[in-house]
This record gives structure tokens, sequence and C-alpha cells, in this order.
């Protein structure tokens, strides 16, 4: 079977590097908020061109902390609303949930997946004091539109750049081009940790000193808190690898696009709905992501052909148990993705047999409709 993922492979060639980098962590004695985390931070803020980046446990954590941070500053307040993407990994959702604050979804560009900029102003009220919007699966979000707005109305930006680390919007990259920006770097994304680790990037010097404390039980000096915070610190181990990965990140997102590039000129687009690429540079192609109504069919279809694809999702976030009171909200774009999405093989371990054999087990299927 070619898996969507194989991340032992990823690593083979830079294992060496890895090694040396975790024999260095072992040897130094110092395994939490040291010389590694620091020089991660300063590697990751320098490759976004952010004045700031806040190493954190995990992709979860760092939209948290960003939103509890606001709050702390009063510029957030329990009960105020945050526009959120209703097509998006739980986590967006769960993270305003999670600081007293209202998730209230837009629905997505059929087009692009990402939050649909046309439906922002309709879906802000006095309550909403924020947007989250989220580079889903790689592609760049249009920021430029969102920022219009966010200025207009007096709101703050958080970018979601999970799925996007080095996408670009215009000539900026993500995590510079709104307020503040949360990424996760989960062993899958495509800088991913050896374990589980998150960052966060802004050009808010303030706030990043409230996140460096909220991180660590809300402490800048041992023993002494001045906030509410959480244990959310990034270990050394990770930092060091990441650094080392980080080496690689542009390299490996040009082998993503040199296999979307295939993708999107050889698959027969009477066969499934190809993603939208977006300007050069827009795309990181975390997931390739196709849509079909016969996806049921398709799945056991590309199975025969030794190829495995993911849903990235098959639950909208308002129609999962853990949101009931927003069950009953009609978000028709969000459900039919839901429905339809697939993710094909995107990862740079593939060879170029393999790409040829997914192109070829897409093309031969048959149909229904689309």
């Amino acid at each position: 079977m070619i898996s969507n993922l194989d991340l032992k492979l990823l690593h083979q060639n830079m294992r060496d590097e890895l090694v040396a980098a975790a024999c260095r962590v072992i040897d130094s004695g110092m395994y939490l908020l040291g010389n590694e985390l620091t020089t991660f931070e300063r590697g990751y803020a320098a490759y976004c061109g952010s004045k700031e980046s806040v190493g954190v446990a995990n992709g979860l954590d760092a939209l948290i902390l960003v939103l509890q941070a606001w709050m702390e500053q009063e510029r957030l307040h329990q009960g105020d609303h945050i526009l959120v993407p209703a097509n998006t990994f739980y986590a967006t959702v769960l993270a305003v949930s999670s600081v007293g604050l209202v998730p209230i979804p837009v629905e997505p560009d059929p087009a692009t997946h990402n939050i649909d900029t046309s439906r922002i102003e309709a879906a802000i009220s006095a309550k909403v004091k924020g947007i989250i919007p989220v580079h889903l699966y790689g592609r760049a979000v249009d920021m430029s539109e969102v920022m219009r707005i966010a200025n207009a109305h007096n709101l703050l930006v958080l970018e979601d750049a999970a799925q996007a680390h080095g996408a670009y919007w215009n000539d900026q990259r993500t995590g510079t081009l709104g307020h503040a920006a949360g990424f996760s770097l989960y062993p899958g994304k495509n800088l991913g940790a050896l374990g589980d680790s998150g960052v966060i990037t802004t050009n808010d010097t303030e706030l990043a000193d409230i996140l460096r404390s909220l991180r660590n039980y809300g402490s800048g000096k041992k023993y002494y808190y001045d906030y509410q915070g959480r244990n959310s610190r990034m270990d050394e181990i990770q930092a060091a690898f990441l650094t080392v990965k980080l080496r690689h990140l542009d390299q490996e997102t040009s082998k993503r696009r040199e296999i979307a590039a295939r993708y999107l000129a050889e698959i027969d687009r009477t066969i499934v709905s190809l993603p939208d690429p977006g300007k050069e540079g827009q795309h990181v192609w975390h997931q390739f992501v196709v849509t079909s109504k016969d996806r049921t069919r398709l799945i056991e279809h590309l199975a025969g052909y030794g190829v495995h694809p993911i849903i990235h999702y098959p639950v909208a976030p308002h129609k999962q148990v853990a949101f009931k009171n927003m069950n009953n909200l009609e978000l028709p774009i969000a459900e039919a993705l839901a429905e339809t999405v697939l993710s094909l093989p995107v990862h740079s371990g593939l060879t170029e047999d393999e790409v040829t054999q997914i192109i070829t087990a897409v093309n031969g299927f048959r149909p229904n409709s689309l």
C-alpha cells in the first residue's frame, strides 16, 4: 500500500542529524527552556519573518494561549464571539470554547475550502471581537481581505497556520499576516516534531512576553506567578529536532509542490474535483484534497491499486457530539465537504513511480457523478 504518510521514511535522509541533535540534548543535562528552544524560536521567527516566536507543547495550546493572553490584556473577555471557519479541524473551535469564548462558524469557499471571506462581514455582530482564519490543507487564506475587514471592525486576527508552514500570501509568509499565529508541530505536519509541539509567532513583543509566562504556569520568575497559566513547554529535545527539520523544510515543500503539480496536470477532472492551488507560493500542500460524491466507491477502487487515502475531515465541527449547542446549525457547504473530501498521498517520500500509480488509480475510476 502507498500510505498517506510514512514518517519513518521521511526521516531517513536526516537521521544522522536527528541522532546528533538528540545526543547533544542528552549530554547537555538541560531538558526544558534551554538553549535548544531559544535556537529554534529564533530560527523559526527568522523563517517566518516575525519579530517573536514562542515554543509551546502543541498546536492546540498555541491557539489557546494567544486567546488567553489577549484576555489577560483585556482585549478579549469571557463570552466574546470569535469567527471561525465552518470547515476546519476540531481543535480550531475547541481552542475558542476552552477559554470561555463563543465560536461562530462561517461557511467555506467551495473552491478553496478556506473561510469564505465574502461571508465574514455578514457574520459580524457587536459581540464578535476576533477572527481565526485557518490556512487549511496548506493553502493561505486571502489575508488582505481578512485584515481589511478586521481593521474596519477593530477585530483581532489569530492565524491558525497549523497546516501552512512556509505558505505565502502575496510576499509574506503565514505567521506574519495577522496579529498572531498558532502552528502545530505534530509529527505529521510539514514541519513536524518527533512528538508533540507547537509554536506561536507574532510581532507584538508585549504579547510574546505574556505568552512565555503563560506557557510556564504563568511565571516569569521561578515561584512567582503573574497569571493563571498552564504547563505548555516545548521540550529541548523536540526543539533540537525541529531546528534540524527546519533546515529541510523548503526542500520538502518543493517536493510536495512537484507532486501536486503532477496531480493537477494529469488527474482527470471529470473523475474528481481538484483543489484550487492559488497563486505561486500560496499552497504548501500539507494535504492534496479532492472531492467526489462517490467517495466510498473511490476509496474502495484506490485500495485495489494499493493506494491509501485519508478523509480530512469526515464530520464538520458543528456536527460533533462535543458541540451539542451547535448541532442544530445548518451549514450546507461545510457539511457537503465533510461528505465528499478525500486526501491523496502528497508527502515528499513518494517516488515518481508511486505518483504515477496514484494518478493511474484515480483516472481508472468511473464515478456515477462528481
